[in-house]
């Protein structure tokens, strides 16, 4: 006999346990989960492709998110990945500033729009001056 705080005698607790059968199994093993098709892997992502452009290379000049400092973006530029980002060495180098090559767009530290407009159009892009 179990006694409460307060002295009163309190009938014995039964436990309520009820044992399930689970049939064996021929790896008596108990299956937990199942997806019904195994184990699954995830989709390969595609590889993101940049859309095409107009033909037109667009020069701008940003200081958003930058803390105050300048960066001259060169966006449009109809080239691969690899040979964008040697453009992006060859005009950092003419430059002579840094500066880097992500998601299709240049990105030269520094106002340098000028200069850029030139290069470029030597190359034989169409280039245009965008934003103020």
């Amino acid at each position: 006999m179990r006694r409460s705080a307060t002295g009163a005698t309190l009938a014995p607790a039964r436990a309520l346990v009820s044992f399930a059968r689970v049939a064996p199994r021929d790896d008596d093993h108990r299956l937990v989960y199942s997806s019904g098709r195994g184990r699954i892997r995830p989709a390969e992502p595609e590889p993101r492709r940049r859309p095409r452009g107009d033909g037109i290379v667009r020069i701008r000049r940003e200081t958003q998110g930058r803390g105050g400092k300048t960066v001259t973006c060169i966006s449009g530029v109809p080239l691969a990945d690899d040979a964008l980002s040697a453009l992006a060495s060859e005009l950092k180098r003419r430059c002579g500033t840094g500066g880097t090559a992500k998601d299709g767009v240049i990105e030269i530290q520094g106002d340098h729009r000028d200069l850029l407009v030139a290069v470029l159009e030597q190359r034989g892009y169409t280039v245009k001056r965008a934003g103020g």
